[in-house]
């Protein structure tokens, strides 16, 4: 099994930047690809972004320039350094890890950001 915690969150200035992290344990060595997702209330989560264990990257055009996500294997770690930020990236944000041999996915209990002046 894996093991999601996110960090990160909190409230910052628009135009101001955060970076998230999601630290991974448990049989990280089988994780194929892990993703960023958030959801605002009321609303259907989203795809963020998204790493392979290969390294490639994918990006949801509405932050496509502005957040880079990135990963430190020896940390067991995935982060989201977010820029620019403005209060419509206000949301709850997941990060998701997908394992090989499976189709579920194993997600993280979430971490607030909240972009406001």
């Amino acid at each position: 099994q894996v093991q999601l915690v996110e960090s990160g969150g909190g409230v910052v200035q628009p135009g101001g930047s955060l970076r998230l992290s999601c630290a991974a344990s448990g049989s990280v060595f089988s994780i194929s690809a892990i993703s960023w997702y958030r959801q605002v209330t009321g609303k259907p989560r989203e795809l963020v972004a998204a790493i392979t264990s290969a390294g490639s990257t994918n990006y949801a055009d509405s932050v496509k320039g502005r957040f880079t996500i990135s990963r430190d294997n020896a940390k067991n770690t995935v982060y989201l350094q977010m820029n620019s930020l403005t209060p419509e990236d206000t949301a709850v944000y997941y990060c998701k890890a997908n394992k090989r041999g499976s189709v579920l996915g194993y997600w993280g209990q979430g971490t607030q950001v909240t972009v406001s002046s």
